[in-house]
């Protein structure tokens, strides 16, 4: 990779300070594309990005490039797109108009359906599907704490964008099924709403039967509508996605060794969309749930618990005043 030519993160929030700072520590050139207030807060104190295992790395602000205008993105050699996904289309353009024509763009995104839609407006240009296991919370001052394990999955090229990107303390792997991987995600990824709705840490989400089981509905219902299209979902944890439900109804003890030998969890690590609740964000209810629910209108399928979510995510959004809290029984509407 010529280093001479930066690494562009398109819609830097959570995800994409954590990764353009680990890039930045490991000596890459970054230009950061975020908002106003972010740029701000980066530039009086600097991008400090911790972890899970108590790593951390601090960057003062000239270490990086920081706008709010996407001209930064002018001679950018890779361009991570992180935005929320109804955000993608707007940011394919800018990234049409701004990035050079031989940028590899990569989509650093939940959901299954930002790749198509960038593609759509970066014809003729690579663009590479992404997967990204971990999450990461903002916790202001420019601090951004990445609380979960796993490595970023991207699509295999030849150019070998995935190892070229690869630094230490942030292992990029490539795959030659990214379709599947970020299927396995998204099942995975149906926690989020919950996690959201109810209020508590992951860790201690996790920890108890009466979630783990709605969890395991949840994802139930997920796979049964994924397999009425036909798609094998590759899972981003050692499990198969196959074996999840029945692994999340396992007694306590068992579970959480487990958990132990397969995923590294902060003690007070919680979901994208809880943040999303808390800070008065609309939410990727419709590009998680949502995606389950077309199917089952699609294949005539039963998907009671993903509808009953979606409601509930909306009125918590319009409500305008974070987390409602809610137990697993009420989630299930008992």
């Amino acid at each position: 990779m010529n280093e001479n030519r930066p690494i562009g993160i398109a819609g830097a929030g959570s995800i994409g300070c954590f990764v353009g700072g680990m890039l930045a520590a490991s000596g890459r050139r970054v230009a950061l594309l975020a908002r106003p207030r972010l740029v701000q807060e980066i530039t009086a104190g600097g991008l400090h990005v911790t972890n899970f295992d108590g790593t951390e790395q601090r960057l003062a602000a000239d270490r990086l490039t920081l706008s709010d205008d996407p001209s930064i993105f002018k001679d950018a050699q890779v361009v991570l797109v992180t935005v929320k996904s109804a955000d993608t289309a707007g940011m394919a353009e800018m990234i049409a108009r701004k990035a050079p024509a031989d940028a590899v763009v990569v989509s650093l995104q939940n959901g299954v359906g930002n790749v198509p839609v960038l593609r759509a407006h970066l014809a003729g240009r690579s663009v590479l599907g992404g997967m990204v296991p971990f999450n990461v919370v903002g916790l202001g001052g420019g601090r951004f704490h990445r609380s979960t394990s796993g490595d970023i999955v991207i699509a295999q090229d030849d150019a070998g964008t995935a190892a070229r990107l690869s630094v230490p303390g942030l292992a990029i792997r490539s795959t030659d099924n990214i379709d599947g991987v970020q299927w396995g995600k998204l099942i995975v990824n149906l926690n989020n709403a919950l996690n959201a709705l109810a209020d508590i840490p992951l860790r201690q989400q996790l920890a108890q039967r009466n979630w783990r089981r709605l969890f395991a509905d949840q994802m139930t219902e997920g796979l049964t509508a994924v397999r009425a299209e036909g798609i094998k979902p590759v899972s981003p944890t050692p499990l198969p996605s196959s074996w999840m439900p029945s692994l999340l109804r396992l007694p306590d003890g068992l579970f959480e060794m487990l958990l132990g030998r397969t995923m590294k969890i902060d003690p007070e690590a919680r979901s994208s969309m809880w943040e999303d609740l808390q800070r008065g964000r609309r939410t990727e209810i419709d590009y998680l749930q949502g995606v389950i629910t077309a199917i089952a209108d699609r294949r005539g399928l039963d998907v009671p618990l993903s509808r009953r979510i979606i409601d509930l995510i909306r009125k918590a959004e319009a409500g305008g005043k974070g987390s409602p809290g809610l137990t697993p029984e009420q989630i299930r509407g008992a």
